[in-house]
């Protein structure tokens, strides 16, 4: 990454420029970001304990809520920092770890939901090799893929927008380093690097989220074909969970990333940023613990060890 940049820090203006709203905004946020950490950690130990989840469902959402945690870790424990102190000021290399970090945890959970819509098509369509070919192996090398994606897929978005020259402007729109309100303070000519990232973006975006698609297709084509109506709902509520978690990623992901940076709206940044970083983490363990008895019985023997 190597240019002309004089800027040696970056100023995040926040969760908003009017001081009280940014004060609410980083308190309501606060409170969601201790419910999505309680809740992905419960979760990370209920299956962690239970012998009962050592699966390799449980094995892949024990991985995804690790990365949700880590992902709300990365940018809202600064923001809030920020935002109540009252300073924005990040270094250029802290911005640059950040955006990495960042991008590298969405793209990681990218690739592993792919890889839990597989195994649910493979736990229907081939429940008696199931077990054989979903070895433990197989999961752990599907995660270390996923986390292999996911840093070199956040290599290219680093090295792409930070070897843009930054000579002037360092005010970032927003309340953490992300990549189109950093494009847009570039003092150089950023629209073929955005072009570049739009195309790589959207070939990884879509590509895992046409390979999900396939998968449930697939898992549809199987269930139909069950005849009793029990067995059917039996077989599909085993993916409602994943469903609704990829609807969730893959509506506020597409919403901040399939977008160019020249038509970034600062407002809109900061509300889509919050749903896709601490609303959606927030959200998962809920999703995946509502109707899944399993995991109720698990986090009730957590609540009554730790009594």
């Amino acid at each position: 990454m190597t240019n002309d940049t004089t800027v040696t820090e970056f100023i995040l203006k926040g969760f908003s420029d009017i001081l009280e709203l940014r004060i609410l905004s980083a308190t309501l946020i606060l409170f969601i970001y201790f419910f999505a950490l309680l809740g992905n950690l419960s979760i990370i130990a209920a299956v962690t304990r239970d012998s009962r989840l050592h699966t390799p469902m449980y094995f892949f959402l024990k991985n995804l809520f690790f990365m949700d945690m880590c992902y709300t870790s990365v940018t809202i424990p600064k923001a809030l920092i920020n935002s109540f102190m009252g300073s924005g000021v990040v270094s250029f290399w802290e911005c640059v770890a950040q955006l990495f970090l960042l991008v590298m945890m969405g793209a990681s959970e990218c690739s592993l939901l792919t890889s839990v819509a597989y195994d649910r098509w493979l736990a229907i369509h081939r429940p008696l090799l199931y077990g054989v070919i979903m070895s433990r192996n197989l999961c752990t090398e599907l995660v270390i893929v996923a986390w292999l994606n996911g840093a070199l897929y956040a290599i290219f978005h680093t090295i792409n927008t930070f070897s843009l020259q930054f000579c002037g402007p360092n005010v970032i729109d927003h309340f953490f380093c992300d990549i189109s309100p950093i494009m847009r303070l570039s003092c150089s000519d950023y629209h073929t690097n955005e072009e570049i990232g739009f195309v790589v973006g959207g070939c990884m975006i879509l590509g895992a989220f046409f390979l999900t698609i396939i998968s449930y297709v697939l898992i549809i084509s199987t269930i139909v074909q069950i005849h009793s109506a029990d067995g059917r709902w039996k077989a599909f509520s085993t993916c409602l969970s994943h469903l609704a978690t990829v609807i969730l990623f893959y509506f506020s992901g597409s919403l901040a990333y399939l977008s160019p940076a020249s038509h970034y709206s600062p407002t809109q940044g900061r509300l889509v940023s919050v749903f896709y970083s601490i609303i959606t983490p927030s959200l998962n363990p809920v999703v995946y613990c509502l109707r899944n008895m399993d995991m109720q019985v698990a986090l009730k023997k957590i609540l009554v060890a730790s009594k």
